[in-house]
């Protein structure tokens, strides 16, 4: 027996596969802890605004709904923003720990591959020029928005696979910081030729935005999500060996292509959809990762699911103080993230220089 073979092995496992019973006890206690944080955050925040209501008037049958201000605030003006902001919030921050991974970059996010930054330039374009594209009850901009997303994925795909039986990671990346300079530019021409209202539309939304105009484009963008993490919640093996090296995680029995384009497009479905109903916010893809991995560990299996969970808490409460904070005034949701977002970045930069 090779003395050195136990050395080996040890060398390329980072991830310990505790027993079966182990992990099912921290995914419990993860799912407990992160699950109980969103859900005290979607039932506190419709109750918080500079408006007060209160809960019992809110389901008061006794009272129509006509002549029910509690109710109409509750059920028009909060409850579809924060369900929207939990929405987001799951898909961005679980598109983060999927990027990440399939990169192997700490600092990727689901902007790195230029798939939001698509999304942007497709619903500019529909703001300039006055398009008209409908998909059920969706109006323009969601539609070109999610159109815009698809276009930018595809072209990142097609040029990480020339040539290649698989994904060149290192051609992901670069494609994708490519398309975002590019898109970045394009971005800017519109905004050139469109007038004074056009540009302040297109600026508004670039900030990111969880005013939705009802249950609608919740509804439109919801199953999207769910295929994407029903998509992901096959990755946590693949992603935990891939993080070693596609050659390692070949060597235990991982179809690397097969697993690469399974994370690549769900997590790129999860940020479409996400940008699409409420704009490019941003850092909610590397902010929610890197503290839940501060809090669970590196392990896939409890990363993605904690990522889910705080992700949807973590832009609720962004939300809550953008729309509280200078009340009667409304900030976009896009400029508290960017806010917290940018300190965060550079301390991660930081951290990973010493």
């Amino acid at each position: 027996m090779s003395p050195t073979r136990p050395q080996a092995q040890t060398a390329v496992a980072p991830f310990p596969a505790p027993a079966a019973p182990a992990i099912r006890r921290q995914l419990a206690v993860t799912l407990l802890a992160f699950g109980s944080l969103a859900v005290a955050a979607l039932v506190l925040a419709p109750l918080v605004g500079p408006e007060p209501i209160r809960l019992g008037r809110v389901f008061d049958r006794a009272i129509p709904f006509a002549r029910n201000v509690d109710a109409q605030i509750f059920f028009i003006a909060r409850l579809p923003r924060v369900l929207a902001a939990a929405l987001v919030g799951c898909a961005l921050a679980t598109a983060g720990v999927v990027f990440q991974a399939l990169l192997r970059n700490p600092l990727a996010s689901p902007d790195t591959l230029g798939v939001s930054a698509g999304a942007a330039l497709g619903a500019i374009i529909a703001i300039t020029f006055n398009l008209h594209l409908q998909a059920g009850s969706l109006t323009t901009v969601p539609v070109a928005s999610f159109l815009g997303a698809a276009g930018a994925l595809l072209v990142v795909y097609g040029l990480s696979t020339v040539r290649r039986r698989g994904l060149s990671t290192n051609v992901l990346l670069l494609a994708g910081v490519t398309l975002n300079a590019f898109f970045a530019a394009l971005i800017l021409f519109v905004q050139y030729l469109g007038n004074f209202t056009e540009t302040f539309r297109t600026v508004r939304w670039l900030m990111g935005d969880l005013d939705v105009a009802g249950y609608a484009p919740l509804a439109a963008a919801a199953p999207l999500v769910l295929i994407a993490l029903v998509a992901i919640a096959f990755l946590p093996r693949p992603l935990n060996l891939l993080s070693l090296g596609t050659e390692a995680a070949a060597s235990r029995g991982v179809d690397v292509a097969g697993a690469q384009r399974l994370a690549l497009f769900s997590a790129s479905l999860a940020t479409g959809a996400a940008v699409a109903l409420a704009g490019p916010i941003g850092f909610i893809g590397i902010i929610v990762p890197h503290l839940v991995r501060l809090l669970v560990g590196a392990d896939h299996r409890l990363v993605l699911p904690a990522s889910a969970c705080f992700g949807a808490a973590f832009l609720v409460a962004c939300d809550l103080v953008a729309r509280t904070a200078f009340a009667p005034l409304q900030l976009p949701v896009g400029v508290i993230t960017a806010v917290l977002g940018g300190p965060f970045f550079l301390w991660l930069l930081l951290r990973q220089a010493w």
